[in-house]
């Protein structure tokens, strides 16, 4: 059994704990948040038996082996660094960094302090996304022409960290970076990519939209927005047919439309399934699904698109 803490009671706690629940081989034991009577809340939601009023507490308990960070986007690096340094493994939330520069020094540290860190894209652990690769593998849309990817929602609160410069929000890093990661999965890093932001909040993207260019003349085109109900949706488009994801990222409703066709697949929870597989991990029974290759060239692809969005 893989002994975990979280640093931080954010409402996104609420699924991963749910999902965490269900995970073979994962017990968390501790929470830590600068509002105890929050953290006590979830404590007592999820049967976490220790509460601490700060981060540091709970990153010097000897009893925690792992920790999962849910902070705002732009803690997520230096409190994956303290963590690593205070001898934890680590699963944060993704994005883990805006920056290559940045989640190369996690990484690094990572490696100096013998830890495991690992960005924390449930949806690549599901069945939908295996299968999804299998697919792809096999051949069944021959040769690859276009990814399309979409997530966006309307924010519906004023005052949300997501809205926040000084905290990395934004459109792109709240949702967009799904779709990145998909297109990533699908076609391989980008060679060239080209962005187009509206501002808001307190200078954040509030919407964006990209095409990116992958070898072999393959395009992707995403768009993200937090002011917009634009739902979610992956399509991969090759010259010999199509393969359609109406729910990529929670995998709630799997599926894959092979041409129209519906390919059934089973459920599962995706927080569960990546719990499952990094405790295992920690335990040297696994490896981890996602390592630092990933994380590194999934924030270089962002750092690529916010360079070019402010540019233009």
């Amino acid at each position: 059994m893989t002994r975990w803490g979280v640093l931080g009671a954010a409402r996104i706690n609420q699924h991963v704990l749910e999902g965490a629940a269900l995970a073979e081989g994962t017990s968390f034991v501790a929470i830590a948040a600068r509002d105890r009577d929050r953290a006590q809340e979830q404590a007592d939601t999820f049967d976490i038996g220790t509460v601490y009023g700060s981060y540091d507490e709970l990153l010097a308990d000897p009893g925690v082996e792992a920790v999962y960070i849910p902070l705002p986007n732009g803690l997520h690096v230096e409190w994956s660094v303290r963590a690593l340094e205070a001898g934890k493994h680590v699963l944060c939330e993704k994005p883990l960094a805006r920056t290559e520069a940045e989640a190369r020094r996690a990484f690094a540290t990572a490696r100096s302090a013998d830890r495991l860190l690992m960005e924390a894209f449930m949806w690549r652990h599901t069945p939908q996304t295996r299968k999804l690769s299998e697919l792809l593998a096999e051949g069944v849309v021959g040769k690859l022409r276009i990814v399309r990817a979409t997530f966006g929602f309307k924010l519906d609160r004023e005052v949300d960290v997501r809205l926040s410069r000084e905290l990395d929000g934004g459109a792109l890093m709240d949702v967009g970076c799904y779709c990145v990661s998909a297109a990533r999965l699908v076609a391989g890093e980008p060679v060239h990519v080209r962005a187009e932001q509206v501002v808001g909040g307190d200078g954040v993207d509030v919407r964006l939209v990209a095409t990116m260019r992958f070898a072999e003349d393959v395009l992707g085109v995403m768009d993200c927005a937090l002011d917009a109900a634009i739902g979610h949706r992956v399509t991969i488009t090759g010259e010999d047919g199509e393969l359609v994801l109406e729910d990529p990222f929670h995998a709630r409703n799997p599926g894959i439309r092979h041409d129209g066709q519906l390919i059934e697949i089973p459920s599962a929870n995706p927080y569960a399934m990546q719990f499952e597989n990094f405790s295992a991990a920690v335990r040297g029974e696994a490896e981890p699904l996602l390592g630092g290759r990933d994380a590194v060239a999934q924030a270089a692809a962002i750092e690529a698109l916010y360079r070019s969005a402010e540019a233009a």
